[in-house]
């Protein structure tokens, strides 16, 4: 972690209510995982945000996918997946359709397909809606003022792959989780482990 310029995160309130995210993700995140009832900005990476995915609802949670037609939940457990609500098409109300997740799910991704800044009159219906239930809302592509916490992953590489074929068996990202009040925390964390295996030719 020293070499990467990060450190551990810091323990915040204990009376946070945090979803849980198991794997290596939970070294970086404050108190291991997702603030609830309150929203996190993820940078737009399939791979960590279907990795949160698969450990909330292999773990017994629920979660929902706004927005994001071309994610592929092939790293989430054949036998979890029925645990997950997916609207790809959520037309111009994808915001409300969030919201209305929110208040039943443990977890809700919501990802539009161009950067959209909510200014504070328009995130106010969204965030009220989070507070009624006990959902951590991810934002991809969408920025809300005041996240509880942002979370950026960088590749930084493949493991498994060896002179231009082979199987990839996970992926290593650099991944960095900022907490407002508190002290950034980084780590190089390997995504993937355990899942099936994909063919990859590599074309120079």
């Amino acid at each position: 972690m020293a070499a990467l310029g990060g450190e551990v995160p810091q323990e915040v309130a204990a009376d946070t209510e945090t979803l849980t995210v198991g794997g290596g993700l939970s070294t970086v995140l404050p108190n291991g995982g997702l603030p609830r009832r309150a929203v996190t900005h993820v940078s737009d990476t399939p791979a960590l945000v279907v990795e949160l995915l698969g450990q909330v609802v292999g773990a017994g949670g629920c979660a929902g996918v706004v927005g994001w037609p071309e994610l592929s939940y092939a790293a989430v457990a054949a036998d979890a997946l029925e645990r997950v609500v997916a609207v790809p098409e959520p037309g111009i109300d994808d915001l409300s359709v969030a919201g209305v997740l929110a208040e039943g799910l443990d977890l809700v991704v919501l990802r539009t397909r161009t950067a959209l800044q909510l200014t504070p009159v328009r995130a106010r219906p969204l965030l009220a809606r989070i507070r009624k239930g006990q959902a951590a809302l991810v934002c991809v592509n969408v920025a809300v003022p005041s996240p509880a916490l942002t979370v950026a992953g960088t590749l930084a590489q493949f493991h498994g792959i060896g002179r231009g074929t082979g199987r990839i068996t996970g992926i290593d990202f650099d991944v960095r989780a900022e907490t407002k009040g508190y002290r950034p925390a980084s780590a190089r964390v390997t995504l993937g482990v355990g899942v099936q295996p994909r063919k990859l030719r590599l074309v120079t």
